[in-house]
Formats: C-alpha cells, sequence, structure tokens
C-alpha cells in the first residue's frame, strides 16, 4: 500500500512536468491534436490516481462512482490518438472518426464498478494489440531503439499484466486491486520519464521512421527540391544552425520556408534517413573537426559547442555514428589511425 501511495504523489508531479515541458508547442508546433491528446490522457490518469487516493487514504468510494468508470473508458482511446499521430502519419482521426472511440465512456455511467473494469481493460487490450503491431512494423529501426523498445515493451507487459489483474478482480474489486492499479500507472509514467530522457526526440524519430516506411502521397510536388537542399546545406554549413540546442524540425522547416511534414519527407527521402538523424550527424562531423582542431578543449566542451544538451547525449550520438567514444577517436586519430581500423586496436 505504502508503495502505491507514493507512486500516486508521483504521477501528479510526473504528470505536470510532462504537460509543461513535452505536450508544449515548442515540442510539437505543427501538432495541436497531438498536444491535446497527451494532456487529456494525462489528465485522466491523474483523475483516476484521484480517485485511488481517496479510497486508500480516506476510505471514500470515489471508485464506485460513474465517473470512474468513464475515466477507465476515456484512457485506452486518449492513447490511442496520441499513438496513432506519432505512428500514422498523415491527418489524425477527426469528427466522428474520434468520438466513435469514445461511446464506451458515454455508456459507463449506467454501469457498476463491477462491469466496466472487465470492458474497460478488455478494450485496453485491443488497442494495446494495435500498438504491438504497429511496433512491429517498425521492427527495422529496433537496432537503434534497443533500450527504448526493451523499457515500452515492459510497459506494455504491465499493461496486459494489469488487464489480466482487471478480469480477475473484476466482480470483486478491492483495495489491493486499486493499489496495484494506481502503482502500475505510476510505474509507467516514470517508464515515460526515462525514455524521453535517453532520447527527447524519440517521438519525432518514431514519427520519422513511420513516414519514411509509409506509402503516402508525396508532400512536396510544388517544391523546388535542389533550391532547397541547396538552402538546408548552406544552413548547415554555412551558418552552423546545428549548432543551436534547441533546433527543431518546425523550426528549420519555417526558415527553409517549408511545413515540417515537407522537410520531414525531404530529408527522409532524399538524403535516406530521419531528420533526428541527419542533424545528429551534422554535429558529429563538426564535433570530429573540433576534437582535432582544438586538442586541450575537452570533449564535453566539444560536444555542447556543437549543439547536443548533455555529455550523455553527444556520447550516444558519438558512439551510434562513429563506433566508439569521442576521446577515444581523437586518440586513435592524433596516433594517425584510420577509424575503420579502431576495430584492431586493442582499448588500452
Amino acid at each position: 500500500m505504502l508503495i502505491a501511495q507514493l507512486l500516486i504523489g508521483y504521477s501528479f508531479g510526473a504528470s505536470a512536468v510532462l504537460a509543461c515541458t513535452h505536450f508544449n508547442a515548442r515540442q510539437y508546433p505543427d501538432q495541436p491534436a497531438l498536444r491535446w491528446a497527451g494532456r487529456a490522457l494525462l489528465a485522466a490518469l491523474c483523475a483516476l490516481q484521484a480517485g485511488h487516493a481517496a479510497w486508500l487514504w480516506a476510505d471514500l468510494p470515489w471508485v464506485e462512482a460513474p465517473w470512474y468508470g468513464a475515466l477507465l473508458f476515456a484512457v485506452a482511446p486518449c492513447f490511442y490518438l496520441l499513438a496513432r499521430q506519432v505512428l500514422v502519419p498523415g491527418a489524425p482521426p477527426r469528427g466522428w472518426r474520434a468520438a466513435v472511440h469514445f461511446v464506451p465512456m458515454a455508456c459507463a455511467a449506467w454501469l457498476p464498478v463491477h462491469g466496466c473494469l472487465p470492458l474497460a481493460f478488455g478494450l485496453g487490450a485491443l488497442y494495446l494489440a494495435w500498438l504491438l503491431r504497429m511496433l512491429w512494423s517498425l521492427r527495422a529501426q529496433r537496432a537503434q531503439w534497443r533500450q527504448e523498445l526493451a523499457l515500452l515493451g515492459l510497459a506494455l507487459a504491465m499493461g496486459v499484466g494489469v488487464c489480466g489483474l482487471a478480469q480477475w478482480q473484476a466482480w470483486r474489486p478491492g483495495a489491493l486491486f486499486f493499489a496495484w492499479y494506481a502503482a502500475a500507472i505510476g510505474l509507467a509514467l516514470w517508464l515515460v520519464q526515462v525514455l524521453l530522457g535517453l532520447r527527447p526526440q524519440l517521438t519525432q524519430e518514431v514519427r520519422e521512421a513511420a513516414q519514411a516506411a509509409s506509402p503516402a502521397s508525396t508532400t512536396l510536388g510544388a517544391v523546388d527540391v535542389p533550391l532547397v537542399l541547396a538552402r538546408l546545406d548552406a544552413l548547415m554549413r554555412g551558418q552552423h544552425r546545428y549548432r543551436d540546442p534547441a533546433l527543431s524540425l518546425a523550426a528549420l522547416a519555417q526558415e527553409l520556408g517549408l511545413g515540417a511534414h515537407q522537410l520531414s519527407e525531404l530529408v527522409n527521402t532524399r538524403l535516406g534517413k530521419g531528420f533526428s538523424r541527419y542533424l545528429r550527424e551534422q554535429r558529429i562531423e563538426a564535433a570530429k573537426a573540433m576534437l582535432m582542431a582544438e586538442r586541450s578543449a575537452s570533449v564535453l566542451s566539444v560536444g555542447l559547442a556543437v549543439g547536443f544538451a548533455s555529455q550523455s547525449n553527444f556520447y550516444e550520438a558519438f558512439r551510434e555514428i562513429e563506433g566508439m567514444a569521442p576521446g577515444r577517436y581523437r586518440k586513435l586519430a592524433v596516433e594517425g589511425v584510420p577509424p575503420h581500423a579502431q576495430d584492431s586496436i586493442p582499448v588500452s
């Protein structure tokens, strides 16, 4: 019970942080529907946690109220609308296509909580199956996102476990079930924060991978592609725009006179990589030159100078692209060892 109570408190703080720092106009400037879906999901989870807190701490029967049952049915659709906009390129569902997902929520007022539990979690299992299918379609990227997908897999396993527990407890829900459910919500929010800490641009990278794999029609019909590519190269090599740690796809697209979707498609189709990968490569190339030109500069100062927000992000990107840490790259380059020969050099 104590762990559940601690995780309930954590849920409120984590939701506030995610709403302010992630689901904002800076992260998703051209996707208001995604921002609102994320905020609605966080609000629904916080309201459920409030019901759990009242039940566990004050013995108030909030979990038996009609609004609690409605919120049980709201979580899965909010999550679906959020995930769909990341994993399925194109316009988000609107009108009746979006509203139909909330029909069970509207019907929850006529169901007792012991009836809502199996139905809501059964519906959630169907949404989880959809998510697994979508992630499987991006399996070619698993090497790039190994850590993140492992954590996401753990979150999905937790979701399946809670669904199974809900079916078992459906006809006699008690404090134990609600404590487990509250703890699962808190742990899921913690995993989300860990994922975003490992790779802050993860959602953008997943969107780019999904867009690259999508057979959707091009958005570049009226774009002078060679001219825009030349301007992009000038911004990177001439003006060193990669040095801005806050540089985003939307901001760079605006400088080029494009929409974010257009720039994303341009980089994917004409350069053969996602925007996040392209930006990391620009920064790593600059870092390699700086590591050799300024040998007295610390590795951290080099990483920050080329636009990485932290040492961990710099090291992760350098290892991903060059296959070694930046300090080792500098050492081998000073010794005159070609980078491609580094695998045969013993680590001292």
